[in-house]
């Protein structure tokens, strides 16, 4: 058996401007992990998905159809497939479950494909680089989103701090300085096509209004990339709060996510902003190591349905790296 996983993601700044070409910043959530299984099935069985958390199984082909639940996990099965050169449907198993909340802006879909990417690769033979995955995860994005900006799929292939503009190559960030962010969760499904439809509506009705707001956000996304590698914290939190306050101008907040950041501030976080598409889903706020509890309480006792404490910090050295692939290889 090949077991591979995959994080979940948070975007810093530039959520929404990020899908017009302005930069964003997005990093990994380690504690919500997707996992994908594969082993070899008897000879003639086929393809087989067994998803437990969904009560499902299928064999690929029949599950090949858009208004099929696995269709996005049957797609992306048959892209890696086309892209290892392997034609058909081997005889193999594949088993998938995760604990990435869906539809909170936490990149639940990409998490799931990637993993699936990964031990699909390594399972047959042909490991793939982190650019490899994020592209095939990308089509599986657009399945979901319909018109994605490429940033999820990018920060969760590559498992660290990148900055982040379509079309261009990934900057994988260096912080300088590790910061601790609170993750709240309103409760409410953050539908993502539909919120990213609505704001591409506005914007072809208003098209000056929404340029200069995503410009705006834009150059937020820029200072903050310099104020993180430089280890600004205070800066950090300040340009979190600036970035907020255009997102409510896009009309993508929410009463629940305007409480919890609300609720945030008020214990003692840095900043505060939704992240993600908005409307539901969740926030972040920037906190100290030292509070990061206080403001964890704070965040449930204003009705946040889940919280996670994490820590954002410059990727492990390649070495390091290298060696703890080769020990999951060997785990797995």
């Amino acid at each position: 058996m090949t077991t591979a996983r995959a994080p979940g993601k948070v975007i810093l700044f530039g959520e929404h401007a990020v899908v017009y070409g302005r930069p964003a910043l997005a990093a990994p959530v380690t504690q919500v992990r997707a996992t994908a299984s594969v082993e070899d099935a008897p000879t003639g069985r086929g393809l087989c998905i067994d998803a437990a958390d969904l009560c499902l199984r299928r064999q690929v082909q029949q599950a090949l159809t858009p208004d099929d639940p696995l269709y996005a996990i049957a797609t992306t099965v048959r892209h890696t497939l086309d892209a290892l050169g392997v034609a058909g449907w081997p005889d193999l198993a594949l088993s998938v479950s995760s604990s990435v909340p869906m539809g909170r802006g936490l990149g639940s879909g990409a998490a799931l494909a990637t993993a699936i990417v990964r031990a699909l690769a390594q399972h047959l033979g042909h490991p793939l680089q982190a650019q490899e995955i994020s592209d095939l995860v990308y089509q599986t994005e657009v399945i979901h989103h319909g018109t994605p900006s490429g940033i999820d799929n990018a920060v969760i292939a590559f498992e660290q701090p990148v900055y982040f503009v379509k079309g261009q190559p990934i900057q994988v960030l260096q912080v300088g300085r590790p910061f601790w962010l609170a993750i709240g969760d309103t409760g409410i499904a953050s539908p993502t096509r539909d919120v990213v439809g609505d704001v591409r509506r506005r914007w072809q009705q208003e098209p000056a209004k929404y340029e200069d707001l995503f410009d705006r956000i834009g150059a937020i996304a820029v200072s903050a990339r310099d104020a993180l590698a430089s280890g600004q914290i205070a800066k950090l939190g300040r340009l979190m709060d600036e970035n907020q306050a255009l997102l409510e101008r896009l009309d993508v907040s929410c009463p629940e996510l305007d409480g919890l950041i609300q609720a945030a501030r008020q214990a003692g976080a840095t900043g505060a902003k939704l992240c993600g598409a908005g409307r539901g889903g969740n926030m972040i706020a920037l906190v100290a190591e030292e509070n990061a509890e206080s403001v964890a309480a704070a965040l449930r006792q204003a009705s946040a349905a889940n919280v996670i404490v994490t820590e954002v910090k410059s990727p492990r050295p390649l070495r390091s790296r290298q060696q703890r692939i080769s020990n999951e290889r060997s785990d797995s």
